[in-house]
């Protein structure tokens, strides 16, 4: 295995972040910015992201940009839209389609249907009414009528495809928390207590250090699972993505909580976008939950 990667990855990489920085929410109040917002969709639709798979793209490019909209915010559907284009197996019309759990439609801003795993049955579904979340930057909705077959996965195909959603849901976590943790940075470079930033007493800048280290240990869990998935067998691919996922869940949530401490009394307010980090965080953990039960080698 080869972590390193190539010019073309980290060329898409580079562009997945910059689209972040330009046109995500840079505070909680740009999350009600519309304008912003339908830039950002725009730019997303044209780059042709929500179909890397059937583009040919690798488990890994999948990760790298789910890794840079998770670091950025970014409020338009991609995770949803991605794993349902994995499937291949909706109809070839012109509305938007999202990934479906349970009874409810996830990342579901801008789709019409869903696409449910139900064991070796491909279901779709209409999407109804939003459905509040605690996520801000991404939406839910209930799925409404009846669940239509639209086609079947082999063992081997449903096991690397929930492999991708782990990676991808994974390569979120992995990207939310390391944009927690530069904002936290930031803020300790500037705020000043008694003379001098925050960031020179030692107390912050450990906590920053450790959580730091977390999120390196992150990243290898991450590019071993996302290479995983298209390099290993599927029962392989899905271990792989389940440790990754049970790691960088929890290490998420300590940065994320880690980032709301070092802001002080300011990171309690609904005005810090260190809790809109969290949120996101926490949403996603959710998603293909992974217990440690599930894991034949436990991680404390």
């Amino acid at each position: 295995m080869d972590v390193r990667l190539s010019s073309e990855q980290r060329q898409l990489r580079d562009a997945a972040a910059k689209l972040a920085d330009d046109l995500g929410p840079g505070s909680v109040a740009d999350l009600d910015d519309e304008v912003r917002r339908t830039r950002l969709e725009r730019a997303v639709h044209t780059a042709g992201w929500r179909t890397l798979r059937t583009d040919g793209a690798s488990g890994v490019e999948v990760a790298i940009v789910a890794e840079e909209f998770g670091r950025g915010l970014v409020d338009v559907a991609f995770l949803g839209p991605v794993l349902a284009d994995g499937l291949r197996a909706r109809p070839a019309d012109e509305r938007g389609w999202t990934i479906g759990v349970g009874d409810r439609a996830v990342d579901a801003r801008g789709s019409s249907r869903a696409l449910l795993v139900d064991g070796a049955r491909i279901l779709t579904a209409a999407l109804g009414w939003v459905v509040p979340g605690v996520d801000l930057t991404r939406q839910t909705a209930a799925l409404t009528g009846e669940f239509e077959q639209a086609g079947e996965l082999s063992a081997d195909e449903s096991g690397r495809w929930h492999a991708l959603a782990l990676t991808a849901t994974t390569a979120d976590l992995l990207g939310t928390a390391r944009g927690a943790q530069d904002l936290a940075v930031d803020y300790a470079k500037v705020r000043a207590q008694y003379g001098k930033t925050i960031g020179s007493y030692q107390a912050v800048a450990h906590l920053l250090a450790e959580n730091q280290a977390l999120i390196e240990g992150a990243i290898s869990v991450l590019r071993h699972a996302a290479w995983a998935v298209d390099e290993l067998a599927p029962e392989a691919a899905l271990r792989a993505a389940r440790i990754a996922k049970v790691y960088t869940a929890r290490m998420a949530r300590t940065v994320c909580e880690g980032s709301i401490q070092v802001h002080g009394g300011i990171g309690n307010t609904w005005d810090c976008l260190a809790h809109v980090y969290l949120r996101r965080a926490l949403a996603s953990t959710e998603l293909f939950p992974v217990a440690l039960k599930e894991i034949d080698r436990g991680l404390s």
